[in-house]
């Protein structure tokens, strides 16, 4: 603590990102980063992007990227709005949209960077319990608020919500925002876009990071009516005018146009998911349905931070938090074959395993 601090700063917890170690031939499955490269698309309109032009600033609006987006989800380009990964965008919503005289809603289980933004902009919470099999249910929320933003599928769960969930949690509360932050929609789930035109108050949050595997670029987009889009953009261009670079907006573009690449990569990720959920399933591990590019798991007979600890001692990197509820679980991002079968088999040999 500094005496040159202005007193906001004592108080914030800030958002503690996922290990990003330097260890040779690491079996790195903790952050759920996609195994597979970006689009050849992408990495081609970013080597062609890297001339004379960097000198300039890139295009405040990214209106290409903006277009491309419309275009992939059946929207206006003034519906979409885009930011330096989803996480800017959902800063700009927590401050644009979701500080009311009444909370704002979310799951007690769920992203962490939720509780940093609300302490951030001081914004009053009600944190809504997930059921016992870790489930948001809608109806869960019928009370007085002022906001509500769900992940779906949720982080760390990785369980999802059926459409016409999502829909009924927005059509119960019309006079309030409701936010459905779909990093992981692309595994599992069906987006909420094709609601926005019906639901003045919706907004749909998605990132670049995880489906097509620009983690590196710092990619996110929300789709709302206009109405809700001019609030984050004043809200941006009250904060950094220029959020995407020049290589971020091509290779961004690309990546959302190449849907052969995209298809490809996100299946065969679902289809390891599956497969390392059932062998988890086979070795006693209790394993949450997920939707999503990772699995929320259990030992039988460990506890989570000694199954942590038996992994990373053998270069298998997951993610554990000590947290109540959850304390036990570990959520292991899906990698590659050859991955995920490395994680398998230290498992395995665990000594209580089985």
């Amino acid at each position: 603590m500094s005496q040159y601090w202005s007193p906001i700063v004592s108080t914030l917890k800030p958002y503690v990102a996922g290990e990003q170690p330097r260890i040779q031939n690491l079996v790195k499955l903790n952050t759920n980063e996609n195994p597979y490269g970006p689009s050849p698309k992408a990495v081609s309109a970013i080597q062609a992007a890297a001339d004379d032009a960097l000198r300039l600033y890139p295009d405040p609006s990214a209106t290409a990227l903006r277009e491309a987006i419309a275009v992939r989800f059946g929207v206006q380009a003034d519906q979409v709005f885009v930011g330096n990964g989803s996480d800017e965008v959902l800063a700009h919503t927590f401050q644009a949209l979701l500080k009311h005289d009444e909370p704002l809603l979310y799951p007690d289980i769920t992203y962490s960077f939720y509780p940093t933004y609300s302490r951030l902009y001081d914004i009053d919470v009600v944190e809504i319990p997930l059921d016992g099999g870790f489930r948001v249910r809608h109806a869960d929320y019928d009370r007085p608020c002022g906001a509500i933003i769900i992940p779906n599928p949720n982080a760390p769960t990785g369980i999802g919500l059926a459409l016409p969930d999502i829909e009924a949690l927005v059509a119960a509360h019309p006079d309030v925002p409701v936010v459905v932050d779909e990093a992981y929609i692309d595994f599992g789930g069906e987006t909420a876009a094709g609601l926005i035109g019906r639901y003045p108050n919706l907004l749909v949050i998605q990132t670049l990071s995880k489906s097509r595997s620009l983690a590196g670029m710092r990619v996110g987009f929300a789709l709302g009516q206009r109405h809700l889009v001019d609030a984050l953009e004043r809200v941006k261009d009250s904060f950094n005018s220029y959020p995407l670079d020049r290589l971020a907006q091509v290779a961004a573009t690309a990546a959302i146009e190449d849907a052969e690449w995209f298809e490809t990569c996100r299946q065969k990720i679902i289809a390891t998911r599956d497969r390392v959920s059932g062998e988890l399933q086979a070795m006693g591990f209790d394993v949450l349905p997920s939707q999503a590019n990772f699995v929320y798991a259990k030992h039988p007979a460990l506890a989570g931070a000694e199954v942590y600890s038996a992994l990373r001692a053998e270069g298998v990197l997951v993610r554990h938090w000590n947290k109540p509820r959850i304390a036990d679980y570990l959520r292991i991002s899906i990698g590659t074959d050859a991955e995920c079968d490395r994680l398998l088999d230290v498992l395995k040999n665990l000594p209580a395993a089985g």
